[in-house]
């Protein structure tokens, strides 16, 4: 297929809902004759009365010029019918996320644009491939998914289906870094990128609210200190329930109900309640105009009992980070820990008992594979050097004294963190929820969906993540995450965290 121009070429947008208007706003900002239609009467005038309204705000905070913004609105042309939009050169269809809808659309648009019109769609997990069934030339469809707030976020999915031109897979490349965008090329599978290697984000923490291992603040007060920008719950409660249940509902069934993408029951139950987060003023918390936002937890421990004896265990930047604060913390007592290098674990020895760095394995086996009663684990600090005061998870064996209880949060607190006590569940929080993450990611590539660096870029760009996948990977390693991995299979006895070939490999 020959490609047009797209320069400044005209294009049709199809839809004129939040993402509609939002991508209608980016092309003609970006210099494009955008048409915009809608079968409700009279919404895509409305939307260009919003979209000016929106630019003049832009230009009231002195974030875009008034000529610039002028020229935009001027740009963008309600029509009434789909007939008016014959000579476009790009056909963008943000309508209701339905198969049968798509399919109907792109027919109709088929035989009325021009043989050289792209027509691409921005569903955020329908199969490409599956829209273009039944298409006379199905090689000009391609996904261009937009994520909310389009004008701001840079993220742009370009996905192929099986029988996608890769050079209009190109065109849309190219065009979407045109409009200011950071775009990666994707496959036509269940989730794409973002929406498949995210589901663990979400899918851990519901499965620790499951187990009762912790509140939710907590879980969130968690995942914030490793650098993420919301706690899944309140990420959740943001998004609705309903909409990210439906998600991983049809990411589950699209993928034959693999295990891997099971759906949470504590989901469907907040669902089936109607708790579906700030849009219906209840979710994992409280939402509405007089009510304040959820206080994250506050980990108060007095200083440890004096020690006779501390050694610093294991290689490596966390081992590293522990010596360092521990040397800090004992110097008030004149005397700083020892150091084992070639220990086969991470963490401190003080006294008789251990603080570990979690390897997968609960506190329980811990004590058990160590014979010491006295053992707490802790979850893996993303960022190293940590942060003073940043929350971190930990659980104390059940055979531990009650002065290990204690004295486990106390050491954690005098090493700089803000220690916050979880059942003890395998993994916690951040060391699970960061393997599993780093799977997905793994078998994406693997199954070529995506290139390592795409994986990176979109979730770091598409959902605003500290870090991608793979540099997480490249932090830790390979063997580590699958050791976690391993020892979450074994405890939990299911499909659902069996290791990616792809990660094997790297191993």
């Amino acid at each position: 297929m020959n490609m047009p121009d797209l320069r400044n070429a005209p294009v049709l947008v199809v839809g004129a809902g939040i993402m509609g208007a939002g991508i209608a706003q980016v092309a003609a900002q970006a210099g494009h004759g955008v048409k915009l239609f809608d079968t409700r009467e009279g919404a895509a005038a409305e939307a260009k009365t919003k979209l000016a309204a929106t630019l003049e705000g832009l230009v009231a905070k002195g974030k875009l010029p008034a000529e610039a913004a002028a020229a935009a609105v001027a740009r963008i042309e309600p029509i009434a019918t789909i007939e008016q939009a014959a000579t476009v050169s790009l056909v963008v269809e943000a309508v209701v996320e339905r198969l049968d809808v798509k399919r109907s659309l792109f027919k109709q648009l088929e035989a009325l644009v021009g043989p050289h019109c792209i027509l691409a769609t921005n569903t955020s997990s329908i199969s490409v491939t599956a829209i273009a069934n039944g298409l006379a030339h199905p090689g000009r469809l391609v996904g261009m998914h937009f994520f909310n707030p389009v004008p701001l976020m840079k993220l742009v999915e370009v996905v192929s289906g099986l029988q996608t031109d890769a050079a209009v897979a190109a065109s849309i490349f190219e065009l979407s870094r045109a409009w200011g965008k950071v775009p990666v090329h994707a496959k036509s599978t269940p989730g794409f990128i973002v929406n498949r290697i995210a589901r663990p984000y979400y899918a851990e923490t519901l499965a620790l609210l499951l187990e009762q291992a912790a509140e939710p603040a907590v879980l969130d007060a968690c995942l914030k200190a490793a650098g993420f920008r919301m706690g899944p719950c309140e990420l959740m409660d943001l998004i609705g329930h309903d909409t990210n249940f439906a998600v991983t509902q049809s990411v589950y069934e699209a993928n034959f109900f693999d295990k891997r993408y099971v759906p949470s029951l504590v989901q469907r139950e907040m669902v089936d309640g109607g708790l579906l987060g700030r849009k219906s003023g209840r979710g994992f918390y409280r939402h509405g105009k007089d009510v304040p936002a959820p206080a994250l937890p506050v980990a108060l421990h007095d200083a440890p009992a004096t020690a006779h004896e501390v050694t610093v265990h294991g290689g490596g930047p966390i081992a590293d980070m522990l010596e360092a604060a521990a040397t800090k913390a004992l110097a008030t007592q004149g005397w700083g820990p020892a150091r084992d290098r070639e220990s086969s674990w991470t963490g401190l020895r003080i006294d008789g008992a251990r603080l570990v760095l979690t390897d997968g394995r609960t506190a329980q086996q811990l004590s058990q594979s160590m014979s010491v009663a006295d053992v707490a684990v802790f979850d893996r600090p993303l960022v190293v050097p940590a942060v003073p005061g940043t929350a971190l998870a930990f659980a104390v064996a059940p055979q531990a004294s009650e002065a290990w209880r204690t004295q486990a949060g106390a050491w954690l607190a005098a090493l700089g963190f803000a220690p916050l006590p979880l059942a003890d569940a395998p993994g916690l929080v951040v060391a699970r929820t960061v393997a599993m993450l780093v799977n997905e990611a793994a078998d994406a590539v693997l199954q070529g969906v995506c290139t390592p660096e795409g994986a990176d870029s979109a979730m770091k760009l598409g959902v605003n993540y500290p870090a991608g996948p793979f540099e997480w990977l490249a932090a830790w390693s390979a063997t580590g995450v699958i050791a976690v991995l391993e020892q979450l299979d074994t405890h939990y006895r299911g499909e659902r965290y069996r290791v990616s070939p792809g990660l094997r490999r790297l191993a």
